[in-house]
């Protein structure tokens, strides 16, 4: 039982890595951040990564996120896949010669965040954008994970990617579009995070789409939403053509929570979120943009959830959100995994938000 640093309070709910409870976090952010910036820096020298967004003043500037790094000589971006040598932007990853990815093939209907309202595993979208009137028995999704982030969550369900090295055997884009056969009726792109390789993932997309023109292939993210206007725009284009969705991972609403949590701020990812929210009645079925939270025991509680949900409510009522068990991974390891009891407490506060559609997955883990 770990004890708050700030308040005294001891709890099962309090993380060692963090230091702080939820409460503290919310009022006295400015007064502790600094120790909790010190978690996230070693959290990540642990693993090579630029310790902090790097900002220094005669950096070379990269726009691909809401971290907008200003890289200093010899030094990498935040996301570790972009330096400064000799005042040039270098890419050690995520173009389209080369990715740092892997992938593979993933029977359907499969554990998709979206599983629950999208054409793979119901009845949505056919017959334009599935190959059944339910589940897509004996096709596959070409689940494709990108070994890199612009957050720095500390209670990362995928944090094994931070041990890959830039350096590493890297993948172009042609190589990606060529693993599509014809029974994958679905690619979709997680991690890590897309956001740091997507000029990587988009073209790839463009050419699978090409080499199997005529039929069905829907185009599916999950991310942070963190990336430039610019690149959303163009994951928009393919999802909608394609019958595929843009899932947000909202991990808080609270900006102070959010930074201690994941060491980044969330402004861009509401804003992005918001954008694509005026394009969601352009195609209802299936439907386009899909949100989900985790919920961490002791940080992502009813009252954070409750923000999130009518954020997305202001959006879209009609948006699916789903609301993810929490298992103990990364530096978060010492809290237990998601309650029942705080699963349906956090749905029932979802759908008093006004959101038509919130589901609890993951529902084998549940505590």
């Amino acid at each position: 039982m770990a004890q708050c640093q700030h308040c005294g309070n001891k709890s099962p709910f309090i993380s060692k890595a963090v230091g702080y409870c939820v409460n503290c976090i919310r009022s006295h952010f400015d007064e502790i951040r600094p120790v909790i910036d010190k978690a996230h820096r070693k959290s990540r020298e642990a693993y090579g990564l630029p310790p902090t967004v790097p900002q220094d003043q005669n950096g070379v500037l990269c726009t691909f996120c809401v971290n907008q790094c200003r890289i200093g000589l010899g030094q990498r971006g935040f996301c570790g896949l972009r330096e400064n040598r000799e005042g040039r932007l270098v890419h050690l990853a995520g173009t389209k010669g080369k990715g740092l990815v892997d992938w593979y093939h993933d029977p359907l209907p499969t554990n998709c965040v979206a599983d629950w309202i999208c054409p793979a595993g119901t009845e949505t979208g056919y017959p334009d954008y599935s190959y059944s009137q339910g589940p897509e028995v004996g096709y596959t999704n070409l689940a494709v994970f990108y070994e890199a982030c612009t957050f720095n969550c500390l209670f990362c369900q995928n944090y094994h990617f931070k041990r890959i090295s830039p350096t590493s055997h890297k993948k172009n884009a042609g190589q990606l579009a060529e693993a599509v056969d014809d029974r994958t009726a679905c690619i979709c792109y997680f991690g890590g995070d897309p956001t740091p390789q997507l000029p990587h993932a988009i073209a790839a997309s463009r050419e699978a789409l090409k080499r199997n023109e005529g039929r069905i292939l829907r185009i599916c993210w999950e991310t942070n939403g963190s990336m430039n206007r610019n690149l959303l725009r163009q994951m928009l284009n393919l999802s909608m053509q394609s019958g595929g969705c843009i899932k947000f991972d909202l991990k808080a609403f609270d900006e102070n929570l959010h930074l201690a949590l994941c060491g980044v701020s969330n402004r861009q990812t509401l804003e992005n979120f918001q954008w694509l929210g005026q394009f969601t009645h352009e195609r209802p079925d299936p439907p386009l943009l899909v949100a989900s939270t985790l919920l961490v025991p002791g940080y992502i509680d009813e009252e954070e959830v409750g923000k999130i949900a009518r954020f997305i409510a202001s959006v879209d009522p009609a948006i699916p959100y789903s609301l993810l068990a929490f298992y103990p991974q990364f530096e978060m390891n010492d809290l237990p995994t998601t309650s029942r009891s705080q699963a349906e407490a956090c749905q029932k506060s979802a759908l008093k938000a006004g959101l038509e559609r919130v589901r609890v997955g993951n529902v084998h883990l549940l505590g």
